[in-house]
């Protein structure tokens, strides 16, 4: 079993909100995964800054948690996504906004791997998601 950290983490991390033995208190020695979803929007925060120094620590942040592994989306992901997606809409609860959460949660499910976030609201309505709130 292996930890997927949500974006939220990594970027309160970044800013110094959360230093990385706040996120271990709950991960332990259990392996730690990025998710290709959250590589993208770290990757879209570093762009979409025009303060060069704000880029450069960005940068900077992404470079140390691209060492971490990487899971892949593959179409076993897209199936869980598609059943997820599908299921949210039809009891009404899917949003536009969750595509990215949604790719996320397929991924830690696909995986068995537990999901670490700030943002419960996000993923609390996923079924089959192993959901840790991060709580202070």
């Amino acid at each position: 079993m292996g930890w997927v950290i949500d974006t939220c983490i990594w970027v309160d991390v970044e800013r110094k909100t959360l230093v990385p033995n706040d996120v271990e208190r709950f991960t332990g020695r259990d392996p730690v995964y990025m998710s290709p979803v959250t590589v993208a929007e770290l990757s879209a925060g570093v762009e979409n800054t025009q303060d060069q120094n704000v880029k450069a620590k960005r940068q900077a942040a992404l470079a140390r948690l691209m060492r971490k592994p990487c899971l892949h989306i593959d179409e076993d992901t897209g199936l869980i996504f598609g059943s997820l997606a599908g299921r949210l809409k039809k009891e009404g609860r899917a949003r536009e906004h969750r595509i990215q959460d949604l790719w996320i949660a397929a991924s830690a499910i696909q995986h068995g791997h537990k999901l670490l976030t700030r943002n419960a609201k996000d993923f609390k309505d996923i079924p089959g998601l192993d959901l840790v709130v991060y709580a202070e």
